[in-house]
Parts: C-alpha cells; structure tokens; sequence
C-alpha cells in the first residue's frame, strides 16, 4: 500500500481512502491476524480518472495479493464477495491490467470482457488492456 502511495501513477487507487463511494475487502489470515490482500473500488472521475476507466458511473476495481498467498484462490474469494456487493450500486465494474497478467485468466472466469479497441502500450512497454463487467 505504502509502494502505491508514493507513485503517482497509483496513489489515486489509494491515497484518501474512505470517500463516500471507496468499498472493498481484505483477506485475513486467521491464524496470524496478517492481511495478505484486498480488493476494492473507487470511482475516479473528471481529472482523477484511472487507468481503467470507462465512464463516470463505473468504479475501477483494484486488487492485491501478498506474492507469498498468490494461486490459492484468495483473489478469486475476495473478487467474488466484491462483485456481489458492487452490483446492488453499480451498473458495471471496471479494471486496467497487462495482457501478461496472470490474473486476467481470472477476471475472465468472473465475467469480465476486454473492452474493444482499449489496448495501450503502458510505462513498462508492454500492452494493457481495459476490462469491464456488467450487471
């Protein structure tokens, strides 16, 4: 959180957290009381828009797990229970993320399309794509 802080690339993803339409969820490790990742939503408009985004009504979704806790499905968890609470406020679900991005399997499996014509070349040189879902 605090990497994402200090670049400005990213720290609109967190920087403020907790504004009137900011939701997400944490995974916790039981055992340790550890956080070892999170989902959430922001919706950023007019000169703070993200990467992701699509329109002012869409938020962009963001999601992070420890390296250590990656591919044991706790993103899969923690995308699930977010969605479930996002559709009962938004028409849709947006998100920015590399072509290479393991995760993208994923964000297919729950629904999420490639938004067409949205491929950029990114600050790493490689190509992002926009993805959104509907409800």
């Amino acid at each position: 959180m605090q990497d994402a802080k200090n670049n400005p690339d990213l720290a609109k993803y967190v920087k403020n957290w907790g504004c009137k339409d900011d939701s997400g969820f944490v995974a916790i490790l039981e055992s340790s009381n550890q956080a070892v990742g999170a989902a959430w939503l922001r919706l950023l408009t007019g000169e703070n828009k993200g990467y992701g985004y699509v329109d002012d009504r869409t938020p962009e979704l963001a999601i992070a797990i420890l390296p250590q806790y990656r591919n044991q499905g706790i993103g899969t968890q923690l995308l699930i229970h977010l969605l479930a609470a996002a559709n009962k406020y938004y028409p849709s679900v947006s998100l920015s993320t590399r072509a290479t991005n393991p995760a993208f399997g994923l964000y297919k499996r729950c629904g999420f399309e490639v938004v067409p014509g949205s491929g950029i070349i990114n600050r790493v040189g490689g190509i992002s794509l926009k993805m959104k879902i509907d409800f």
